[in-house]
């Protein structure tokens, strides 16, 4: 009999969770944690607590908690690229940042066509060394989780930053509120969480599927839709199965888009990330703690 912390609704998802394995709050005392990245070599992960302006870190080793930067302004998402290096989205600065191996840090993004971005929001890094990052307008819509601002743009965009040249290219503008994102694979997919559902019932509560052709992306139909609360944050385990936040906890999706089963959370989600030394544990942001368990599974590279 599986732990009451997973929700069946179809028989595969009993391949990938355990029954013997339950749900591991770490930390708590944020007011909306988001972001988790997971450094391998360091055995750390790391995340963002948007509204207290910081970001924190458990150490594997000995299940400690620490601020890992204060005053870190409004990050959001991270993510490790293929150097071991950090990558963040910030909402106050309204820039993607590189912290570097020596501590210092180097602005990647934070205009296009001359203007600024609204408040960058997940980063995710492919295998040629171009970064892929969302940009929907949440830091400048309040003070809460950024300051309140009047966009440039006029519209939220997923945009790609050329590894060669350092170009900002915009490759998808048909987006309300661009949200969490993730490869698949073998990075012929970008799945792209469109949260836009948070101005109104009216707007999109979805995941877009699109094909990753070079620098370029087609195609972009909707892969799935959330039936509690809305997607944010999501992650791809290797075999392509598609684990994202909702408001219920994390949905687990099939790569052909049918809803397996749920990981059930005592706060809504908005994030969540694969680490451990098998890569084999989920790393859940709720709203205010820091969460994991164990799956039959492992994240992609």
């Amino acid at each position: 009999m599986l732990n009451s912390v997973f929700k069946v609704l179809d028989p595969r998802f009993r391949g990938l969770v355990m029954g013997n394995v339950g749900l591991d709050k770490l930390a708590t005392g944020m007011r909306w944690a988001e972001g988790p990245a997971y450094f391998p070599a360091h055995r750390y992960l790391m995340w963002s607590d948007i509204p207290n302006n910081r970001q924190m870190r458990w150490d594997e080793t000995d299940g400690s908690v620490s601020v890992f930067r204060d005053q870190a302004d409004n990050s959001n998402g991270n993510t490790v690229d293929r150097q071991g290096r950090l990558i963040t989205c910030h909402h106050r600065s309204r820039n993607v940042v590189r912290t570097e191996h020596d501590g210092s840090r180097t602005v990647l993004a934070s205009h296009y066509q001359g203007k600024r971005l609204n408040s960058p929001n997940d980063v995710v890094v492919k295998s040629d060394g171009s970064i892929w990052f969302t940009d929907p307008a949440y830091g400048i819509e309040s003070d809460y989780e950024g300051d309140a601002a009047p966009g440039e743009i006029g519209g939220c965009h997923v945009y790609r930053i050329d590894p060669a040249t350092g170009d900002v290219a915009a490759v998808a503008t048909d987006f309300g509120r661009p949200n969490g994102l993730a490869f698949s694979p073998d990075e012929s997919k970008l799945y792209v969480v469109d949260s836009h559902y948070s101005h109104g019932d009216q707007y999109p509560r979805h995941i877009r599927a699109f094909t990753v052709e070079g620098a370029r992306l087609t195609g972009g139909d909707v892969f799935a839709t959330c039936d509690y609360g809305l997607f944010d944050g999501l992650r791809v385990d290797s075999k392509g199965h598609v684990w994202t936040s909702a408001g219920d906890g994390v949905h687990c999706f099939a790569p052909d888009g049918t809803l397996l089963g749920k990981i059930l959370v005592p706060e809504v989600v908005a994030n969540c990330c694969f680490g451990g030394i098998k890569r084999n544990r989920l790393f859940i942001c709720g709203t205010t703690s820091l969460y994991a368990t164990y799956v039959n599974a492992r994240g992609a590279v």
